[in-house]
């Protein structure tokens, strides 16, 4: 890992955070799958939650890796990492606090959801995503239910087959009242996609 990550996350040194932004993409690019699982260890430490160095410092590094995903296109190296990160938002409570409050974790998954569902049209990041996509349907926070039914429904409409195992959850967050933006997110061809995949004997006119 670059020495400027070790110093930042080692000893979660918010005052030099900042300076990961002063390097280069290409010189930070094999270290950001590193960095992404000492993140884990952070955000899943106990005191976490009430850590406010702790979560600026994950909260900087974050937005430095993904901006380095992004410009170096190295989504399918690090996938794995980054949706070993966001799964584990899944283990703490996501609901907001207040009217528009996010919980610590329900920021990080919300930070890192684009960087990884923006590469709907690439099926090895989104075979790893989809499992855990669909599994913060039913977490309680409508505003994370809402921007994921906008990368799902793009996911449908190019992967429809990688939907196809989880049609029934997807189906049952668009009957839910918490849920009910979902309807208008998924369009008719987006969940007549889902229902062929569902029901393979549905006639296609396509």
């Amino acid at each position: 890992m670059h020495q400027l990550f070790r110093l930042v996350l080692g000893q979660k040194d918010l005052s030099r955070a900042g300076d990961l932004f002063s390097l280069d993409d290409s010189e930070i690019e094999d270290s950001l799958t590193e960095a992404l699982e000492q993140i884990k260890i952070i955000s899943s430490s106990s005191d976490y939650q009430t850590n406010n160095n702790d979560q600026a410092v994950v909260e900087i590094c974050i937005t430095r890796i993904t901006t380095a995903i992004r410009e170096t296109e190295s989504i399918e190296k690090h996938a794995k990492a980054l949706v070993g990160l966001w799964d584990s938002c899944l283990e703490h409570n996501l609901r907001p606090f207040g009217k528009d409050e996010d919980t610590p974790h329900a920021k990080i998954a919300s930070d890192i959801m684009s960087c990884i569902l923006q590469n709907y049209n690439r099926p090895s990041v989104m075979a790893l995503a989809i499992p855990i996509a669909v599994k913060f349907l039913h977490r309680g926070n409508k505003e994370l239910c809402r921007n994921m039914s906008n990368y799902l429904s793009l996911a449908a409409i190019t992967k429809a087959d990688l939907l196809a195992d989880h049609t029934e959850v997807i189906v049952k967050s668009i009957l839910q009242d918490q849920s009910k933006d979902m309807f208008f997110e998924f369009g008719v061809k987006e969940q007549y996609m889902l229902l062929i995949n569902m029901y393979p004997n549905v006639p296609n006119s396509h």
